[in-house]
């Protein structure tokens, strides 16, 4: 099964439960693209409405696939070359499409600290088994949000909602940094354990 990253930057609510258009970072566009590399990922997409917000990835791209970066680390331009942006998730499914030749929409799977009522929910073992079992052109997008996580609308618009990553604390903690719960949940997912 080839699958794809999306990290989303609208919808996304803020600490106050407003829906918002979150920054782009630095840090996110590097470290999940290696976390991707590494599992295997197909595409990872910079999913932002803003076009100033997508061009600041082009300038860091262009950095790192053709300028000094490339040749100051040949690793992390590895990396990147599967790194697009796309202003919305329909833009980056056309566009994977394309790179694919296929039109067939993919599994659209979400995910989110908490469960939601309304979106079927999978577990780590069963998204894990469907994976496995898949045929190679099968297709999974896996949807990452930024802030305080995207909205319970777009969640609604996905086929499904991967179980919250959850850990030991006693207050049951569970505000990660997106790029720490893409590597755990890629791990969880595609790490030969």
């Amino acid at each position: 099964m080839k699958i794809a990253v999306g990290l989303l930057h609208y919808p996304i609510r803020d600490s106050k439960g407003n829906v918002v258009a979150t920054n782009i970072t630095n840090l996110d566009v590097h470290d999940i693209a290696r976390a991707s590399r590494v599992f295997g990922v197909s595409k990872y997409f910079v999913i932002h409405p803003m076009e100033d917000q997508r061009a600041f990835v082009h300038r860091m791209l262009d950095h790192w696939r053709v300028g000094e970066g490339a040749r100051y680390n040949a690793k992390r331009k590895t990396a990147l070359t599967m790194v697009e942006t796309a202003e919305s998730l329909e833009a980056a499914i056309e566009a994977w499409n394309r790179d694919e030749g296929c039109s067939d929409r993919p599994i659209i799977v979400s995910t989110h600290a908490r469960a939601l009522d309304g979106v079927p929910q999978v577990s780590f073992r069963d998204l894990r088994a469907k994976i496995e079992s898949a045929k190679p052109e099968d297709r999974l997008f896996l949807i990452f949000g930024t802030g305080y996580g995207l909205t319970d609308e777009f969640m609604r618009g996905c086929d499904l909602l991967l179980e919250p990553v959850k850990g030991a604390p006693p207050d049951d903690y569970r505000h990660l940094s997106v790029r720490s719960a893409v590597s755990i949940i890629l791990d969880r997912l595609r790490g030969a354990w």
